[in-house]
This record gives structure tokens, C-alpha cells and sequence, in this order.
């Protein structure tokens, strides 16, 4: 049984860039029937973003759009407008992420949706919460990170390169979709109880700072204490009144850190992790692996409070054993004790590697002409009973007569539209000198 668990649910998705169409884009590898809403001539900004070919959407725009219907439309037109609000009367989930006001100004917000159709859900992705002082604020990524904790507790703690630093990770972007996406299905279930759509509200801060969560945690430890133990500045540093930059250590209780390997001077992601948990066991088994039976009977290293106090120590040792070993053997080593380690891979090594394209983890998507086949994310869990099929991302405009059809204008009506600039741009005027 291969059971799509969105089949039947019809979306139209007016987003664009990367937080809500990651968003559609799960949905409709879920199953639903998302229309996308893009301006007519130029598209998604994506598709011209970042493009590898001139005549070719760009793989940002193709990462982001599979398995969508595009509909080239100019809502602000009246036929335009006439268009989606029978796109809308129809679908289960409306989602926008214009900045604010410009649904409302489209005439089409959240209070004139649901009197269009009560069983709509209507998703909307901004920048900040409607009562944060930065409400107003034009949103990126950076912003929601540098906003939300992420960029003041990432990086380097020390020297020239103490610097906030946001996360290679799209925390605002893709993260944000996700979110949304999460408030969009409980809103379905909640619908079958109630009959009724609502106004789902995502604001890429507060789906960042979800992400942060433990670094709150960190700010009530260091309010109550004055200090934070797996840190790195600790027991030797001194620490201010809000939680800084930590270097690669695990975050948590346990002593984690990044090591150079064999071949470091050269390849810069010649490092692998290495994690000592704090149960004496898990310790025990972990000095068998290294071969340092002497930490078992030293009193600097035998408790997990004392390896908090000796953590350079432990890093410089365990630093030694490495750098003659490349980050698999280190991997290969230290696993089969328990120890939690992994080599740091980069990019190509991840998308070189075979194991990965297991069907969801990465896929490849065939598009066909220029492009022929991509790499993309797949759906980030399984389910049992469904396998996405991840189809090709739709052209410019590749579907509007057919959207246009389904809702019942003629071909006439269709040609109309084409000519009074609702559905290609209207032609420019000869420059008269």
C-alpha cells in the first residue's frame, strides 16, 4: 500500500524563495495538489537566483518546487484577482510569506479568506511575532538567527575570530517551513473536529529560537550560578552575564569536541567528533578505546565533574591520538566501544555517498532537457505505508491553462487573460523619441 497522506488536499501556495516553499513543497510530497502562484514573465525570484545556465532555472529554485503546479498570475489585476478567489473558494490551505500588509493589500487576508472559505487554513510566514519590537523589521535568514540567539552563541570564543556566526543550517529559511508545516497539519486535524480553518502564524524568529531552546537553558543555569561547567571557558574563564561562544563543544553535560586527523593540513574537514559521556561505564568503555586505562584510576578524570574541571587536558590527549589517524579510522576505532564519534563530512562526501540515496535522505530528480537529473533533500522521516514520488519541478506559467480549465473558464477566457496582462506580461511600449 503506498496510501499519500495529504491525497485530496488541494493547496495554493503564494510564496516565494526558500521558508514557504520548503514548506508546499513537503506538503506536496505528502501527497497534496499544491498550485503555485508566481508572476507572470519572471517567476520565483529563486528561479533566476543563483543560476548555474542563463536559459535554466537555478538548482535553488528546482531544490524548492518539486512536485508543484505553476500558475503565472498577477493577483492585482481584476481578473487576476477574480482567479484566486476561486483558487482559494476550492482549497483546503492557503499559504502566503509577503511581507506584512501585502496580502492585505492584494485584498486578500486572513479575515477576507475565511468569509471566502470557512474551511480554508490559512498559513502565513513573516519575520518576527506580530508583538515583537522588530515586527517591522524586512527579514533574511541572518535576521532571524542574529535576532534569535543563534549567531551571539555560534562560533569561536576567543582570539580575532570571536565574531557572532550564523549556522551553516537554514534555521530562519527551510526551518521555518518546516515549522509552518507542523502548524499546517495540526491545523487539518483540527479542522475534522471542528469544521472550521484557522490562521496559522509562523515567524521565521520564533521557529529559529525554537532551535535555541537549550541555549535558554544555558541563560537560567548561568542567571542561577554565574557559570556554565561544559563550556570551555569554564573552570579557567570568566563569564559575563550572557551565555558566549563555545567553540565546538556538545552543548550539553557530556565533554564533546572536534579533533584533527591525518591529513588536517591540507583537507579542511580532516576532523572528526568525539563525545565522553558522563556515566562511569560509558567512560570506562571509552579509555579502553583510547587505550588511557590511567584516567580510570586518576582522580583529575575518573568523575564527569572532574573532567569538567580538567577538559584541555582530555582535548590535548585525545587530540595526540588522532592526528596520525584519518577521521574513519578514528570512527572505526572508537565506535565499536560505544564511544559516540563521527568524521566531519563535508558537502561532497555527503552527497557522494551511496547509503544516502536510500530513497528519502537524498534523491535525484529527473528534469529533464538541460538540467537532466538533480539532487535534492527528500522528506526528512518515513512512514511505513507511503514512498514519495519526487516528480520534476514545473515550468514558468506550465500550468496555468490547465489550473485555469479545472476552475471552469473557456478558452476564450483563458486567451483573455493571456492578452490583458493576468497571465503574461503585458507587452512593453515602444519608446517614443
Amino acid at each position: 500500500m503506498n496510501y499519500a497522506p495529504l491525497q485530496g488536499i488541494k493547496v495554493v501556495d503564494f510564496t516565494s524563495v526558500q521558508s514557504g516553499p520548503s514548506c508546499t513543497q513537503l506538503l506536496a510530497w505528502l501527497g497534496a495538489d499544491v498550485t503555485k502562484i508566481e508572476r507572470p514573465g519572471s517567476g520565483d525570484a529563486t528561479r533566476m537566483e543563483l543560476q548555474f545556465d542563463p536559459t535554466e532555472p537555478s538548482y535553488y529554485f528546482l531544490q524548492l518546487n518539486s512536485n508543484k503546479k505553476s500558475l503565472t498570475l498577477d493577483a492585482a489585476t481584476p481578473d487576476g484577482h477574480e482567479i484566486l478567489t476561486k483558487l482559494i473558494k476550492e482549497c483546503d490551505i492557503f499559504v502566503e510569506n509577503l511581507h506584512p500588509g501585502a496580502m492585505d493589500k492584494l485584498g486578500f487576508s486572513w479575515e477576507v479568506v475565511h468569509k471566502l472559505n470557512p474551511r480554508c487554513i490559512y498559513g502565513t510566514i513573516k519575520g518576527f511575532p506580530t508583538a515583537s519590537k522588530y515586527a517591522d523589521l524586512k527579514a533574511y535568514e541572518p535576521v532571524a538567527q542574529v535576532t534569535a540567539g543563534a549567531a551571539s552563541t555560534t562560533g569561536w570564543y576567543e582570539g580575532d575570530n570571536d565574531v557572532p556566526t550564523q549556522s551553516g543550517a537554514a534555521l530562519g529559511d527551510s526551518n521555518t517551513g518546516m515549522h509552518l508545516t507542523i502548524g499546517l497539519l495540526a491545523a487539518l486535524m483540527q479542522r475534522e473536529r471542528t469544521g472550521e480553518g484557522v490562521y496559522v502564524y509562523q515567524s521565521m524568529h520564533n521557529a529559529c529560537l525554537n532551535l535555541c531552546r537549550i541555549k535558554t537553558r544555558d541563560q537560567l543555569t548561568l542567571d542561577r550560578i554565574g557559570y556554565l561547567t561544559q563550556f570551555p571557558q569554564y573552570p579557567d574563564g570568566k563569564f559575563g552575564d550572557f551565555v558566549p561562544r563555545s567553540g565546538n563543544t556538545e552543548g550539553s553535560g557530556v565533554l564533546g569536541w572536534t579533533y584533527k586527523c591525518k591529513g588536517w593540513e591540507n583537507d579542511p574537514n580532516a576532523y572528526v567528533y568525539v563525545i565522553f559521556q558522563r556515566g562511569a561505564k560509558d567512560f570506562e568503555k571509552a579509555c579502553q578505546a583510547f587505550g588511557f586505562q590511567d584516567w580510570l584510576t586518576n582522580p583529575d578524570f575518573n568523575t564527569a565533574d572532574a573532567r569538567d574541571r580538567h577538559k584541555q587536558q582530555i582535548i590535548d590527549r585525545v587530540q595526540q591520538f588522532c592526528l596520525n589517524k584519518t577521521k574513519y579510522e578514528v570512527t572505526d576505532l572508537l565506535s565499536p566501544y560505544g564511544v559516540p564519534v563521527a568524521p566531519v563530512l563535508s558537502t561532497k562526501e555527503i552527497m557522494n555517498e551511496p547509503s544516502n540515496y536510500d530513497g528519502n535522505t537524498l534523491v535525484k530528480i529527473n528534469q529533464g532537457g538541460k538540467i537532466g537529473e538533480f539532487v535534492t533533500v527528500g522528506v526528512p522521516f518515513t512512514m511505513s505505508n507511503y514512498q514519495p514520488a519526487y516528480g520534476p519541478c514545473p515550468t514558468l506559467g506550465g500550468n496555468t491553462d490547465e489550473v485555469l480549465a479545472s476552475l471552469g473558464y473557456t478558452v476564450e477566457q483563458i486567451a483573455k487573460f493571456k492578452s490583458n496582462g493576468t497571465t503574461t506580461p503585458m507587452p512593453k511600449a515602444a519608446s517614443s523619441k
